[in-house]
């Protein structure tokens, strides 16, 4: 995990954030043939759910 993190510093995305989507993705299925997309380097984040008031 301490790798993953200092990954994602080197890369510019904030770990928390970060390991909060991914974890999120992979429990709701999540394909095994896209989990290079989820590597730090690779990593959007997912689209907020709608407008904010």
């Amino acid at each position: 995990m301490a790798s993953l993190v200092e990954t994602c510093k080197l890369n510019g995305v904030d770990p928390q954030r970060y390991f909060t989507d991914m974890l999120t993705r992979l429990v709701n299925g999540w394909p095994n043939s896209r989990i290079d997309e989820l590597m730090p380097w690779c990593w959007e984040p997912a689209a907020p759910a709608g407008p904010q008031a």
